[in-house]
């Protein structure tokens, strides 16, 4: 097999020259025995690694066994499983993508998008307690967070001793996180916090919080800053909790603030940036939230799959009715599509590649994939799809909310645009 060159001189590329160059760094040089190198980027090469393989298949394995055969019934009941996510932290799998010194498995971000993946594949709810620990709670402590902040805060995280939630969502403040009127007012040795969160997924069950508020109302953007709060901590408190069309057995509480009292040392980052800190966060989150669309596609797919080969009509199984059989077609072709959009951001990510856009890009296009591939699954299944006897209707349920936290496919057609205008 040959290396393919696209009329360009065979120089040696940096990093700096990738970013700057008209091309993407994966059609300045495709080799297709994964033996070449392009500055610091590792070799495009579609095949996992012998660690994500295994990671794959290990949490595979203890998702069908330790998930998945609960997964309805929690649904039904809207039962939230801590046991479940203590078990996660026992096995590694809360930590994928953070270095060993701090608790974590010392992997990378695919790791980590396969691993909420698989999860996602046996349920969606415990898919996204398990991005919101790790993207929106672990990731902005071990990115701003200072070493004393990463061993008392991030090393529990990583280990799955204590659960992480990120409060960033107010009551009129979705989409416009400019206009959150969460307030922090410095007193002392103290920033006093007052206000209300909504939809904190892990909410009252996160003994770990990053929270957002304003510290100066007169600064605009640079008026935020994020905050580690610790659950319990006085003052704070969980109001109602969401009553959702899907992801059932994930809990989203309101977060109430009266007078909480945060040391100084738990100012993550620089004061004033928590916008900077809250969109940083929200693009791991959409890598997190892109995976578990994947999951859940999948998971749609090989139902439908296996249903349509057991199904007879007209004497004969309804896999073999092209009608049918080309619906298949395109869940695969989708999911596919949809699962290497995802492993290239997370693969960005890894290497130090901006990945906003590409976040932005397979969130869209994974989200939306889930949406059709589950709703194309409960037509193959006709009127027993829409019954609860079967699991296609709880993944369509699951697959909604994927086009609208960790921002908008609305928000991100604006991130794309903002990004290829340029």
């Amino acid at each position: 097999m040959q290396n393919v060159l696209l009329a360009l001189p065979p120089i040696y590329l940096s990093r700096y020259q990738l970013r700057n160059s008209l091309f993407e760094p994966s059609v300045l040089l495709v080799n297709t025995l994964g033996s070449l190198k392009i500055g610091e980027v590792k070799e495009m090469n579609f095949v996992l690694t012998e660690e994500q393989e295994s990671i794959k298949k290990l949490v595979r394995e203890f998702a069908e066994k330790k998930i998945a055969p609960s997964a309805a019934e929690r649904d039904e009941k809207e039962l939230f499983p801590r046991e479940i996510f203590d078990e996660l932290g026992k096995q590694g799998f809360l930590g994928i993508p953070y270095p060993e010194q701090y608790g974590g498995a010392g992997m990378d971000s695919v790791a980590y998008a396969i691993t909420v993946e698989e999860i996602s594949r046996a349920c969606a709810a415990t898919g996204i307690g398990v991005s919101v620990h790790t993207s929106l709670c672990s990731w902005p402590i071990y990115k701003y967070g200072t070493e004393e902040q990463k061993m008392k805060y991030l090393k529990p995280l990583a280990e799955g001793t204590k659960l992480g939630a990120f409060g960033l969502t107010e009551p009129n403040a979705g989409t416009d996180v400019g206009g959150a009127t969460a307030t922090a007012v410095l007193d002392g040795d103290f920033y006093v916090l007052n206000g209300t969160k909504v939809f904190n997924t892990n909410g009252g069950e996160a003994e770990i919080e990053v929270i957002f508020a304003i510290t100066d109302k007169d600064a605009g953007p640079k008026g935020s800053t994020a905050f580690i709060v610790e659950n319990p901590t006085p003052g704070l408190s969980f109001g109602r909790t969401e009553i959702k069309m899907g992801i059932r057995s994930s809990v989203q509480r309101e977060v109430i603030m009266q007078n909480v009292r945060v040391p100084i040392a738990n100012v993550l980052g620089k004061v004033g940036e928590g916008i900077k800190i809250a969109m940083t966060s929200l693009d791991g989150g959409r890598i997190g939230v892109a995976a578990q669309s994947v999951g859940i596609a999948q998971a749609a797919m090989e139902a439908a799959i296996k249903y349509s080969k057991q199904r007879v009509q007209f004497n004969k199984p309804i896999a073999s009715q092209q009608t049918i059989s080309f619906m298949l077609v395109d869940m695969a072709v989708q999911i596919e599509a949809a699962r290497l959009l995802v492993y290239r951001a997370a693969f960005n990510k890894s290497n130090g590649i901006p990945y906003g856009k590409e976040a932005a890009m397979a969130k869209l296009f994974a989200s939306d994939t889930a949406m059709k591939v589950t709703t194309d699954a409960v037509q193959v299944f006709g009127g027993y799809g829409y019954s609860r006897e079967y699991p296609v209707e709880r993944l369509m349920r699951d697959a909604k909310i994927t086009q609208i936290y960790e921002g908008t496919n609305q928000a991100m057609h604006l991130v794309i645009s903002g990004s290829i205008m340029r």
